[in-house]
């Protein structure tokens, strides 16, 4: 379940690359662009610019390299030529990649054109949340104090927590233990020990909590048709707190802040 610091270096280098898929996603106009546009996109330079493997294509038997989950869509949105981005949408991208064999798992949710000020206000709580969960990984925190900092604070803002999809550990393995509830009691679950990677990757809802799935057996929507948004990154336990792998150049200095 740990990972040694050799082990370490390998993720921190897929998280670093990682994040640049995103830095080439923000200086990219999505609007106009078919979510299946954005999928070949995102293939296109994991490959061929960043000389690794898009590690969600072929996983479970799914055939693409993300998930864009648009508006009401909560998580694992299919992409598709008919589906293009226009102004006024919320879209989380949710990406995968594999570098020598480990892999980095993030996604963002990414504002098309003026969207309404409800829209980036869920957003912004959404990434909040994740953060304020990140900020509760330390050696000897146990992971109800990870789900209760991101409940805590979506429930402070109006918003319900997608309970049915959770984080995960990750490593070799896209999916490893231990799960990560995004909802929780603090002082409960597993302690956390230096060495430990997984994700974490809250869902919120506007609306209601609940859930479906559609008939594609992939794409999850509100069953009240609320938006919903998402953030994730895949992080470290280290010797005194926590070490984001999958960083952002723009997101230096957000862990430290209050």
């Amino acid at each position: 379940m740990t990972k040694t610091p050799e082990e370490l270096a390998l993720m921190a280098e897929s998280g670093r690359l990682l994040a640049s898929v995103f830095g080439m996603l923000d200086r990219t106009a999505l609007s106009g662009m078919s979510t299946l546009q954005i999928d070949t996109l995102v293939e296109r330079f994991i490959v061929d610019e960043l000389q690794s493997r898009p590690a969600s294509k072929g996983q479970y038997g799914y055939g693409f390299v993300l998930n864009c989950s648009v508006n009401e869509v909560v998580c694992h949105g299919v992409p598709s030529a008919g589906q293009v981005l226009k102004g006024g949408d919320i879209v989380n991208l949710d990406i995968t990649l594999e570098k020598n064999g480990y892999i980095a798992d993030s996604s963002k949710t990414y504002l098309i054109g003026e969207v309404d000020v409800r829209a980036k206000r869920l957003v912004q709580t959404t990434y909040e949340a994740m953060w304020k969960g990140i900020r509760a990984v330390r050696p000897g925190a146990r992971l109800g104090d990870i789900g209760y900092a991101i409940e805590r604070h979506a429930k402070r803002n109006g918003y319900s927590v997608v309970r049915e999809y959770c984080g995960h550990g990750i490593g070799r393995e896209m999916h490893e233990e231990p799960q990560i509830l995004h909802f929780g009691t603090r002082n409960t679950g597993l302690v956390l020990r230096e060495g430990m990677v997984f994700t974490i990757e809250p869902m919120l809802n506007a609306g209601g909590r609940s859930v479906r799935t559609e008939a594609d057996g992939w794409t999850v929507v509100t069953r009240d048709g609320s938006l919903s948004a998402q953030f994730e990154h895949t992080v470290a336990v280290t010797k005194n707190g926590v070490a984001v792998l999958t960083l952002r150049p723009e997101e230096q200095g957000v862990l430290a802040a209050a």
